[in-house]
């Protein structure tokens, strides 16, 4: 094996690494989006749970980007008072908080 076949493995290593990583960090950020957003829609227990569940699920089966489209259906339906901005601002904040999590080893 040659220097630049070696190169090119870890450079496809690092990737597969990294691709892992963001799709924990993103199945995680959402879980924990579903959390903030069941506060906001005065959802506890086991409810809370479904519906955190439903927001991972929901970004697996649908896209990433349904997940605000989920989360402003939601709110607009039981009257919550939250901009767009503010929900993609918490997202960015609860991504932050995941990847640093994971990082951790938490």
């Amino acid at each position: 094996m040659t220097t630049f076949d070696k190169r090119e493995e870890g450079f496809e290593q690092q990737f597969a690494h990294d691709e892992e990583l963001r799709f924990k960090a993103t199945a995680r950020r959402n879980k924990l989006l579903g959390l903030w957003a069941t506060e906001k829609l005065g959802l506890s227990g086991a409810e809370a749970e479904s519906y955190a569940k439903s927001v991972v699920t929901g970004d697996i089966e649908v896209g990433a980007h349904d997940v605000m489209g989920k989360i402003r259906t939601d709110f607009a339906a039981k009257g919550v008072a939250q901009s767009d901005h503010q929900i993609s601002r918490v997202m960015t904040e609860l991504m932050e908080k995941a990847i640093a999590d994971i990082k951790a080893g938490r």
